[in-house]
């Protein structure tokens, strides 16, 4: 005879909480998911496409009204927030920004579905997301398995972005770009992390919970040395903070150590006065989320 669940809570964080029995409850509910589309008012195409399926690893790929056909595409790698434990590539929220960053930028954008806690605890979020980046580059001499990248994309334009949990999962990408590498011929220009999420804050102990192989406080995926810092493999940072967000304090911290780092990139800090997290996510015609995206 089963037994019944032990309904005492253990832990509590900001985005769920853990039972005695280590049953985890996450206090939002799976987000809707649309399926891909070509949208009669941008132009702009979508797909969707297995990048693994052990594990279970895919991508969103907008691509945009053709203004000059026999022009590449710059292409950005975009990378959904949601603390790790929420929302897709294929949620309304992303969907509609990719596609109006896809349209504006004149860009195509290649965005992650990555595995998600408790399901798949981190690490899984950098490995997805690092398979997806080797998956765009394995396109580079024209012979991989979509025919968008193969004809399209400019791979000396790479360019690597997302926001909150996002953010931070870019940061791991650029630091294994630099470290690792990426095939000849492929080249990350710049890096745009929007509200990342670092180390420093009240959540770090619900991170280190999420990732049981942790290191610690200390863990260079949520706390990156100067070390790690001056390996990042683009040319260019660009960091957003909004000035009621909590993560703030966090990411000005990774922006002075970058900057201390010995890195030979150029780094920006960019401030939204009176915003809180994520902001222009919610109305992607307020006139900050329009100078965002613009400056982006």
């Amino acid at each position: 005879m089963a037994s019944s669940p032990n309904n005492e809570i253990a832990l509590k964080f900001r985005f769920f909480q853990v039972y005695k029995d280590a049953r985890v409850e996450l206090f939002k509910p799976p987000c809707k998911k649309i399926p891909p589309s070509d949208d009669p008012v941008t132009g702009v195409q979508s797909k969707d496409v297995n990048i693994s399926s052990e594990p279970q690893v895919s991508a969103r790929i907008f691509f945009p009204k053709l203004k000059n056909p026999g022009r590449k595409l710059p292409l950005l790698l975009y990378i959904h927030g949601g603390g790790f434990s929420m929302q897709s590539a294929f949620s309304p929220v992303y969907h509609k920004f990719c596609n109006h960053v896809s349209s504006e930028a004149d860009f195509i954008v290649v965005s992650v579905e990555y595995g998600l806690f408790p399901a798949r605890p981190i690490p899984a979020c950098y490995e997805d997301s690092w398979a997806v980046l080797r998956w765009v580059a394995s396109h580079v001499d024209g012979n991989g398995h979509e025919p968008w990248l193969n004809d399209r994309a400019d791979f000396g334009k790479v360019f690597i972005g997302g926001d909150s949990a996002g953010g931070n999962i870019s940061h791991t990408l650029a630091f294994r770009v630099g470290s690792i590498g990426l095939p000849r011929g492929v080249r990350v220009v710049g890096v745009v992390m929007v509200h990342p999420f670092f180390g420093g804050t009240k959540d770090d102990e619900m991170w280190l919970y999420m990732c049981p192989t942790n290191s610690g406080l200390n863990d260079p995926r949520m706390n990156p040395g100067t070390e790690d810092l001056a390996r990042l493999g683009c040319e260019r940072m660009l960091i957003f903070v909004a000035e009621e967000d909590y993560l703030t304090v966090a990411s000005k911290n990774y922006y002075e150590k970058l900057t201390k780092s010995g890195w030979k990139g150029t780094v920006e800090l960019v401030e939204n006065e009176k915003e809180d997290h994520c902001f222009h996510l919610f109305d992607l015609d307020a006139e900050k989320a329009l100078e965002m995206r613009h400056k982006a």
